[in-house]
Order: structure tokens, then C-alpha cells, then sequence
């Protein structure tokens, strides 16, 4: 009974720093003619509330796919028709068709940051809960404290209730998966993650180790009995799922490819703004853009992710254990995030799910890489006027993650799985390699926290205005790359030993 009272209390600490974040501004606000991605979500509830389903993703003299298209799956469309239902309740004004455009009231941004709230107490914060109770190890102090920290981290908030966007829906989702699959339950597991594709494409970032994960488990039970069972039912729910969501789509080919079109945009290019993945980086070196055609950066970006994938994606199906499954979710996400096609700098929320699912296995490098992939955003931040949001939740998170996971006591080479490293290194004089890892922890946050300042208290030389953002991408994509192949590293040694799970706990 106590420990469900420290869960109500850590999920209303939760939804506390949530619904302060949302006091702040968004994205675009007050700023025509396009304003941000506030209007876009509310101008997708005017379109999906108004015109018939054919024209959602179509562009007509109603629909104007130039002023904010719908770009994401079916799912997505049917939140915002749902929310646009409630919308027209309590102020027809908000959803009106044209007329609505742009607006802005104290009663309407309630109203959308409410919507937000809503989709995280039904979806995300449950998928959470449940999964640091029945798939985190160690003692029940130690899953709340786990549930505490994955609940207040400050990526997911600052987009979500500060940018404003509902990244927690598809995340939640996927977190449903993963926990089903935890648990056995891999048909519901399928459903899931299914629902979640649905709902936002970049969920492909994950489902190349839900495929690999379940085929795997097909193979070891034997395509000839109880494996190939799974697998035929596996298959029938998602087909089912991705039917059922495509539906009102599926009675005419090309109005289906329409959408397809829209959700998979390659016309915009190899990268957005700048993100910290190794397109951007390079690009500061060679004007990859400039050099090469559309086509030539899709292929080169498909070929660097499938090399940067494969890895990960065969030991899985070697080796099918949810500890396995958890590793190569990591992988998976920052090999596309690193090497895909139109990455977004919110993108990184992506990897950041899987990571923090290993906030109780891996509690230094987790907090070490969602601290970075929080930084890494901080221009998009800045644009939106949520510095001080960012500058509390940053620090809140470094200093509760730290203390409550004991993250800096708990970093022998033991467990911090660096076994691997030593057998890469060979030739070399064997070093501390736990030492240089905390080292290398405490110099990071320390030119975070100098280009966080940087940004907001110094002016760029005239001839390099995008100076400190290019420096704040370039300093976390090494974070990224180097967490990638970290996790590639401690993916491919042996699983935890009991002893390092005693000492953590």
C-alpha cells in the first residue's frame, strides 16, 4: 500500500511539472502568417472536423496543403477529428473552417494543452507505470524511484507541453508494445506498436526490433508447430490493424498513395534546421545538399542506416530476449536518427524512449544520453521562449536522476558493461575505463551547461549567425554517435550478471 502511494505521488509530481511547463509558451505563438506546430495541430482539428475524410490529405481550395497538410498516418487524423468534436462543444469558433486560422486565446491554448494532458493520463503515464512495476528489477523503492525519473524526463515535457505536440500518444503506444511483449503477450504487443505506426511513420525508427524480436521468437519455437502459429497470428494482427485504420482510404488506390505521399515527404530534403545527426554535422564541412541530387542523398542515407542497422537487427534474431529486444530498440532508433532521411531535431525523443526504459540496468550512460538529447533541442527551445523551463527540468532531472539512481556510485566497469571495450582495446595498456567514463560525464554537463549560456547571453559574429546552434548539434551528435556505439558494444556482450543487478539494487 505505501509503495502505491509513492506512485500517486510520483504521477502527480509528474502531471505537476507537466502542466507548469504548459503555462509557458509554444511554438509560433503570435507569429503569422504560419505561426508553428500549436496551429498546425489545432489547424488539422479545423480540416478533419469540416471536410470529408477524401480530402483530408488532399489538396483542395478548402485544404490548402501548403498552410500545415496533415503529414502524419490515419491515426493521427482521427485524435485531431476526436479533439475537434470536443473543440466544437465548449466554442465552435476554435475549429471553424477558414475563419479559425492563426487562433489564438487564453481559453483555447487551456483548452489544446488540456487535450495533451489527457492523452498522457490514458496512454503514456499507465504504459510507464506499469512497465518500471513488472519489467524493472530491484527492490520497490527502486522502481519508484526509476518510475520518477522516467516520468520527469525533460525532453519529452518540453516538447510535448512547451513546443506543443503529442509525441506521447505514438511513444505510449510503442511503451504499450514493448511492455506486452515483456510480458508475453505478443499478439497485444503487435497490436501496439501497430496503433503506434499508425498514429506517427517515425515509429519506424522502432519496429525494425519489434520484426526482428518477434520473428526471432517465431523461429525458436519452430516454423513447423508452435512458431509458425505465432507467426500467422502475429501477422493477422497487424494486417487486421493497418486495415482497419486505412479503411476509409482502401476504396480507391491513388487516394491511398496520396497519403502515402504526404506521410513520407522525400521533397523536403535530407535534413531539417539543425539537427544533431551526422548529415547536419557534415554537412558544416561538405554541403552534402549542394553537392549531391535529392535522389543521391535518399539512397546514400537508406545505405548508411541499413549498414549502421544490421548489426543489432541479426543479433537480435539470433539472441531473442527482451534484454536483447531493449538494446536493439536503442540502435535501431539512433541509427536512423544518425543516418536516415528528413530527421527533425524533435526526433531524438524517439531514441530517448528505449533509453529510458534501461534507467534502472544502465542508470549513468541513460541519464548521461537524456540530458544530451534534452540539449540538443535547446534552439528549437530558445525560438519558443521556454528557457527557463528548460534550464529547471535539465537540472531537476540531472540532480534527482543522479541521486535517486545512484547513478555516480554505481559505475564500476562491471556495470557499466565497458567489458567489451577492453577486448576492442587490446592493444593497449589496460586503462580505468570507469574512471574516464565519469570524467567524461562531469565535462559534458559542464559544456552543456557553457553553450546553454552561451546561447542565451552572447551575440554570434555577424558572418556566422547560426554559430552557437551548429556548435550545440555538433556536440551532441558525438554524444549520439558514441551512445550508439556503446549500446552496439554492450548489445553484443553476454546479458547482465546477477551480481551487478544486486550491487544496483
Amino acid at each position: 500500500m505505501e509503495t502505491w502511494s509513492l506512485v500517486s505521488i510520483c504521477v502527480l509530481l509528474g502531471v505537476t511539472v507537466r502542466w507548469s511547463v504548459s503555462l509557458n509558451s509554444y511554438s509560433g505563438a503570435g507569429k503569422p502568417s504560419m505561426f508553428g506546430d500549436y496551429e498546425a495541430q489545432r489547424h488539422w482539428q479545423e480540416v478533419t472536423y469540416n471536410l470529408p475524410v477524401q480530402e483530408w490529405y488532399v489538396n483542395t481550395t478548402d485544404n490548402d496543403l501548403n498552410y500545415w497538410g496533415l503529414d502524419y498516418p490515419p491515426l493521427t487524423a482521427y485524435h485531431s477529428l476526436l479533439c475537434a468534436h470536443v473543440a466544437k462543444l465548449i466554442n465552435p469558433e476554435w475549429v471553424e473552417l477558414h475563419k479559425s486560422r492563426g487562433y489564438e486565446t487564453p481559453a483555447h491554448k487551456l483548452f489544446m494543452r488540456a487535450t495533451v494532458l489527457v492523452a498522457d493520463l490514458l496512454i503514456y503515464i499507465p504504459a510507464v507505470v506499469l512497465y518500471c512495476f513488472y519489467l524493472s528489477d530491484g527492490s520497490p523503492k527502486k522502481k519508484v524511484c526509476t518510475l520518477l525519473c522516467f516520468l520527469l524526463y525533460p525532453g519529452l515535457i518540453l516538447i510535448d507541453y512547451g513546443h506543443f505536440q503529442y509525441n506521447a500518444v505514438s511513444l505510449g503506444l510503442a511503451l504499450w508494445g514493448v511492455l506486452a511483449l515483456g510480458l508475453g503477450w505478443d499478439a497485444l504487443g503487435s497490436l501496439a506498436f501497430s496503433l503506434a505506426l499508425n498514429y506517427k511513420q517515425m515509429e519506424l525508427y522502432h519496429a525494425l526490433p519489434f520484426f526482428c524480436y518477434l520473428l526471432g521468437k517465431c523461429f525458436k519455437q519452430g516454423l513447423m508447430g508452435r512458431g509458425l502459429f505465432l507467426l500467422v497470428r502475429i501477422a493477422g494482427t497487424v494486417l487486421v490493424t493497418f486495415a482497419l485504420c486505412w479503411l476509409p482510404f482502401l476504396s480507391d488506390p491513388s487516394q491511398a498513395l496520396q497519403v502515402v505521399r504526404r506521410i513520407f515527404p522525400v521533397a523536403r530534403g535530407l535534413f531539417e534546421d539543425k539537427v544533431a545527426n551526422t548529415w547536419c554535422s557534415l554537412n558544416v564541412l561538405i554541403k552534402i545538399r549542394t553537392i549531391l541530387s535529392t535522389d543521391s542523398q535518399l539512397y546514400l542515407s537508406f545505405a548508411f542506416t541499413l549498414l549502421a542497422l544490421l548489426p543489432s537487427s541479426i543479433r537480435l534474431l539470433t539472441k531473442p530476449t527482451f534484454w536483447q529486444f531493449k538494446l536493439a530498440l536503442v540502435n535501431s532508433s539512433l541509427a536512423f536518427f544518425l543516418f536516415s532521411f528528413q530527421v527533425h531535431e524533435k526526433s531524438i525523443l524517439l531514441p530517448a524512449l528505449p533509453v529510458c526504459l534501461l534507467l534502472n540496468d544502465l542508470p549513468l550512460m541513460a541519464i548521461w544520453f537524456l540530458q544530451a538529447s534534452t540539449f540538443s533541442m535547446l534552439p528549437l527551445l530558445l525560438k519558443d521562449g521556454l528557457l527557463v523551463p528548460y534550464v529547471v527540468t535539465f537540472l531537476a532531472f540531472l540532480l534527482l536522476g543522479t541521486y535517486l539512481l545512484s547513478a555516480l556510485e554505481h559505475c564500476s566497469e562491471d556495470e557499466l558493461r565497458l567489458g567489451g571495450y577492453h577486448r576492442l582495446l587490446f592493444c593497449l595498456p589496460r586503462l580505468d575505463l570507469a574512471c574516464i567514463v565519469r570524467w567524461k560525464f562531469y565535462c559534458s554537463i559542464a559544456v552543456m551547461a557553457g553553450l546553454s549560456l552561451a546561447c542565451v547571453a552572447l551575440v554570434p559574429p555577424p558572418q556566422l549567425p547560426d554559430l552557437f546552434p551548429v556548435l550545440v548539434s555538433a556536440f551532441a551528435f558525438l554524444h549520439f554517435l558514441g551512445t550508439l556505439i556503446y549500446f552496439n558494444i554492450v548489445q553484443f556482450s553476454g546479458p547482465p550478471s546477477r551480481k551487478s543487478l544486486k550491487k544496483s539494487n
